[in-house]
């Protein structure tokens, strides 16, 4: 008991001049602010900072991870055409506007081109489960053992909000293959502060928030339509995502990718599914890549898809609590938020519409919904584009 008082008198007067801190220089820092500058008294400095630092790098891996992977119009344009032998002129190959965010089969057609632009907005709630702006995501506690409260946390609250704007463009060298490009304009905010509460009593211990703007990974792809029968058919694509984001800032992942894929539709009269398999190599992790999508075309101008977008990360990494004896007082617990390197499973649920507005003008609208916990999730990530097609 006498230790355990010792403990008590200990923290309070380490509480009594907290500290409040405002953002430093990159997204990076103000992470590593918020995380790493702790003030419960574990008796354990070194593990206090390695524990910090891994949940600092798993957060900022997950912000990346989902950066890297924002979704934006399929490189395929909503407009395919092919070029008809008897008439010799480019007719529509499918009046199946396509998928909003899943790869279908077929391409632009020779001498076709489209750019577009889509926006999309995703305020992150919750991260491995556990809720960002609420104050209970605890990153450092002390507890009397056999107590399932503890005596003194520290607990984080985190905004962490993304807004992309993407141009793109497609075009097409022949009737089978396509090239195409895609640009991000980011912004990504984070705001958070942490707070001690010992016995009841809440002290400030730091406060940040900052914002940064720029230019994301730019995406550069291609397609070769191996086999094509009307509007079904089966495609291999390839995108390398280049390292031009600023990582420090969280707005690209510092790290050249590439991924090839395999992607078969299958269309008749007034619907078409789509599946898409591939393999990323390179970036923040390997990953499989897998999505299938169903769309109706309602009426020659609308169409109408749901989708599925699964990922398995080979290290996605997770957020868990390591807890741990007080290395020098007796009866005295430390619990740690902290990060672990092991694959995760992430997929998601879009649904949305694709409406030719006038001429070649198409309008995409979608929403995608997070099936899975694991990694940083919104609650609701809105997209929306306008595209337009050029060619004879």
């Amino acid at each position: 008991m006498r230790q355990i008082a010792t403990t008590i008198v200990t923290l309070a007067l380490t509480l009594g001049s907290p500290a409040v801190a405002a953002a430093q220089a990159s997204l990076s820092d103000v992470l590593s602010f918020l995380l790493i500058n702790r003030s419960v008294v574990t008796g354990d400095f070194t593990r206090d900072e390695a524990a910090a630092a891994a949940t600092r790098d798993t957060l900022v891996s997950f912000v990346l991870a989902e950066l890297n992977t924002l979704p934006t119009a399929s490189p395929a344009s909503g407009f395919t055409y092919r070029l008809d032998p008897e008439l010799g002129i480019n007719v529509r190959s499918s009046t199946n506007f396509g998928p909003f965010f899943v790869e279908r089969s077929l391409t632009i057609g020779r001498r076709r081109a489209s750019f577009g632009v889509a926006f999309n907005d995703a305020s992150f709630d919750n991260i491995d489960g556990r809720a960002l702006g609420d104050g209970s995501l605890v990153a450092t506690a002390g507890r009397l053992v056999g107590d399932s409260r503890p005596f003194d946390a520290e607990t984080l609250t985190l905004g962490i909000r993304t807004r992309a704007v993407t141009v793109s463009g497609h075009a097409g060298i022949t009737d089978r293959l396509d090239f195409n490009v895609a640009v991000p304009f980011l912004t990504v905010s984070v705001d958070g502060n942490r707070i001690d509460t010992y016995r009841g009593t809440a002290f400030a211990q730091a406060t940040a928030n900052a914002s940064a703007s720029g230019m994301g990974d730019v995406r550069l792809g291609a397609k070769y339509n191996a086999l094509r029968r009307g509007g079904s058919g089966v495609a291999v694509t390839g995108e390398a995502r280049l390292p031009t984001g600023d990582s420090d800032n969280l707005l690209g992942s510092g790290e050249f990718a590439l991924a090839p894929h395999v992607v078969a539709s299958l269309e008749r009269a007034g619907f078409a599914v789509h599946g898409d398999v591939g393999y990323a190599v390179g970036g923040r992790s390997n990953e499989l890549q897998y999505a299938g999508a169903l769309t109706i075309a309602a009426t020659n101008r609308l169409t109408v898809s749901t989708e599925l977008i699964g990922r398995r990360l080979g290290s996605g990494g997770r957020l868990v609590d390591l807890v741990s004896a007080h290395p020098s007082l007796v009866g005295v617990e430390t619990i740690r938020l902290t990060g672990t390197d092991e694959a995760t499973t992430r997929m998601q649920f879009g649904a949305g519409l694709r409406w030719n507005v006038a001429s070649r003008w198409l309008l995409n609208l979608n929403l995608l919904r997070p099936l899975t916990t694991a990694g940083l999730n919104a609650r609701w990530v809105t997209s929306v584009s306008l595209d337009y097609a050029l060619g004879n």
